[in-house]
């Protein structure tokens, strides 16, 4: 398989409520090459949304380290985090995130308001990630115009619009019908498959996860089973 793109070392995450210290993940080690789609998998409460987080640079752990192409992730603090996020990794969530006032062009469009890129290349970019979620001729539709399954796929191509090494999915078909769910799980196999990118999926869905070229499971914090999907 191809170089290691995320490296993960005796991962471990606490959140503190009220006086008790809870672990969430245990001594998490775990290696994920470039170019791989990995779904994570596990009961309720397993640590999966927690650990896929800490890939994405969302939350810092408690100990161990998180490398991503190379750079300690877990080192970098504030603002230099959120430029790591913006610069590199692309988000999809069970509900779409889209601002319902804008059409799906300007919601592909909002990463790209971080960077100094003109308008004109702004528009050009998000026709292009919509083209790619085969969406080209609704880019003038707002949210509340559109299927849930094109709303995700709007989600889907304003995660790409950065280019982002890495797509980080956190139950993108929680919401969808199945017909609808593996439309849009075809979608992120072929940007995997076909345009190379590396894709973390949380899911509790077995078939979702058949979609992915293997599975982890975690189960009370810790990974128990680290397995390909066929």
């Amino acid at each position: 398989m191809s170089e290691t793109l995320v490296t993960i070392r005796q991962l471990s995450k606490n959140y503190t409520r009220g006086k008790q210290s809870i672990e969430v993940l245990h001594d998490i080690n775990l290696d994920i090459p470039r170019g791989d789609f990995v779904a994570l998998m596990g009961p309720s409460g397993s640590g999966k949304t927690t650990l896929l987080n800490l890939i994405g640079g969302l939350d810092t752990p408690t100990a161990g380290s998180v490398s991503v192409d190379g750079k300690r992730i877990d080192q970098l603090k504030g603002s230099e985090l959120s430029r790591w996020r913006a610069e590199n990794v692309g988000f999809v969530f069970q509900f779409y995130n889209l601002l319902p006032v804008l059409t799906a062009q300007k919601n592909i469009e909002l990463p790209l308001l971080l960077t100094k890129m003109s308008s004109a290349e702004r528009a050009k970019r998000a026709q292009v990630a919509l083209t790619l979620v085969g969406l080209a001729d609704r880019g003038s539709h707002k949210p509340s115009e559109l299927s849930g399954g094109q709303e995700q796929r709007v989600a889907i191509a304003r995660a790409l619009v950065t280019d982002p090494m890495l797509l980080v999915c956190d139950e993108p078909t929680g919401d969808l019908d199945r017909k609808t769910a593996d439309e849009v799980l075809g979608l992120l196999q072929v940007l995997n498959r076909e345009h190379g990118k590396t894709i973390i999926m949380v899911t509790h869905d077995p078939k979702a996860a058949e979609f992915a070229s293997r599975t982890v499971h975690l189960d009370k914090g810790l990974l128990v089973d680290d397995a390909p999907a066929h």
